[in-house]
C-alpha cells in the first residue's frame, strides 16, 4: 500500500510517497495539475494500491472525481485544524508535503467530509444564488443611497449623471433577479420531489430555499454521530475559551455558516407565522435578551431537523410538546412536473 500527499495549486500540485509500512519519502515530484501527469507518477506502482490525502481546498472536486474513478481512497485533511502545517516556521510545498504524508502514515489527519458527488453541483448552484441575491441587495442600497446623497424621494428628482447611474444599478437588479428565478426554478425539477426535502418542508419556518439549503449543506445526516454534532456544525452553539477559573464564552466560525443562515431565517419566520412558537420566544425574551431568544427558537428548529432526517419520519405538528394550530398543505410547493415529452408519451 502507497500512501500520497498532494500539496494542491491551482496549475501545480506537490505529490510525496511512502509505503504504509515505511517511514521514509521514496518520491517526490512536483507535476502539473491534470489527470494525465498525476496517472503517469502512480503509475511507477502498477501492483499497489494507493491511498491519497489532501487538504480540502478549493480546488479537490478533480482529486476526488479522479480516485473514484479509479477506485482509490481519498483522505481530504480539515484544513483549519490541520496547525502542524499552518503553523509551522518554515512552510513551503515540500514540507507541507512531507508533514502531511507523516500524519497521514500516524492516522493523525483531522478529516474534513467530502460532499457526495449528486449534490455537489446543486449546493455550488445555490450557494451562487445567495452571492447573486447579495449583489442585488448591494445594487439596491446603491440607488437609496443616491437618493439619500441628493436628498430626494424619486429617481427623476436626481442629477443626470446620477440618474445614469441608477439606471445601470436598475439593469443589473433585472439580470441578477433573472438568473435568480433561473437557478430556483432548476433546483425546483431536481429537488422537491425529494422525501427528505418534503419532511422539511412541513417543518415550521422552512421554506423552499431553506429546505433545498439545509439537505444540501447536510448532505447525509448520518455523518453526525449524535445532535450535538450537528448543532455544532450549525454554528448553534457559543464556542468556549476558559482557562483555569476564567470562564468565557467566544464566537467561533468554525461551522456551516449556510445552515446557520438558514436557520436564522427558519426561526424568524416561525415566530412571525406560529403563535405556540412565538409564546414561547417571548417567555425566553423577558429572561434574555433578543439575540439569545431567537437563537434558542433555531436551536429547537434544528433538533426538528436532525431528529426528523435521521429517523426518517415526518414532522409530528408539534413543538416542545404544544401541538401548533397552524400546518403546511401537502399540496405546497408543487412537486416537479415531468417533462412534456413524458407526458405525451404516457399519454
Amino acid at each position: 500500500m502507497m500512501l500520497h500527499a498532494i500539496d494542491l495549486h491551482k496549475t501545480v500540485l506537490q505529490i510525496a510517497s511512502m509505503p504504509s509500512d515505511g517511514n521514509q519519502v521514496v518520491a517526490e515530484k512536483r507535476l502539473a495539475a491534470s489527470e494525465a501527469a498525476l496517472t503517469a507518477y502512480l503509475a511507477r506502482w502498477p501492483a499497489s494500491q494507493h491511498r491519497i490525502v489532501v487538504e480540502a481546498t478549493g480546488g479537490w472536486y478533480w482529486i476526488a472525481d479522479f480516485c473514484r474513478a479509479r477506485g482509490i481512497e481519498l483522505t481530504l485533511a480539515h484544513p483549519w485544524k490541520l496547525k502542524a502545517i499552518s503553523g509551522a516556521k518554515v512552510k513551503t510545498d515540500d514540507v507541507d508535503t512531507h508533514t502531511l504524508l507523516t500524519m497521514f502514515r500516524l492516522d493523525l489527519i483531522p478529516r474534513a467530509h467530502q460532499v457526495s458527488p449528486e449534490r455537489r453541483e446543486p449546493r455550488d448552484l445555490l450557494r451562487l444564488r445567495l452571492r447573486l441575491v447579495q449583489k442585488r441587495t448591494a445594487c439596491l442600497n446603491s440607488i437609496a443611497r443616491l437618493l439619500e446623497k441628493f436628498n430626494c424621494r424619486s429617481v427623476e428628482e436626481l442629477p443626470e449623471l446620477a440618474q445614469l447611474q441608477v439606471r445601470f444599478h436598475q439593469a443589473q437588479i433585472a439580470t441578477l433577479e433573472r438568473q435568480i428565478r433561473t437557478i430556483v426554478k432548476t433546483l425546483h425539477r431536481r429537488l422537491v420531489a425529494d422525501e427528505d426535502v418534503q419532511r422539511l418542508l412541513r417543518i415550521p419556518g422552512i421554506g423552499r430555499i431553506n429546505a433545498f439549503t439545509i439537505y444540501l449543506e447536510i448532505d447525509d445526516v448520518a455523518r453526525f454521530p449524535a445532535l450535538k454534532n450537528f448543532l455544532s456544525y450549525s454554528r448553534l452553539v457559543p464556542g468556549a475559551d476558559n482557562s483555569a477559573h476564567s470562564v468565557r464564552g467566544k464566537r467561533s466560525r468554525a461551522g456551516n455558516r449556510y445552515l446557520k443562515l438558514a436557520f436564522s431565517h427558519a426561526a424568524v419566520r416561525a415566530i412571525q407565522l406560529y403563535p405556540e412558537i412565538r409564546d414561547e420566544y417571548r417567555k425566553r425574551l423577558r429572561r434574555k435578551s433578543k439575540p439569545l431568544a431567537q437563537a434558542w427558537v433555531r436551536k429547537q428548529l434544528a433538533c426538528i431537523v436532525f431528529h426528523v432526517l435521521k429517523d426518517r419520519r415526518d414532522f409530528t405538528g408539534e413543538f416542545r410538546g404544544r401541538k401548533l394550530s397552524r400546518t403546511k398543505t401537502s399540496q405546497w410547493p408543487l412537486r416537479a412536473s415531468p417533462p412534456r415529452q413524458l407526458v405525451a408519451a404516457g399519454a
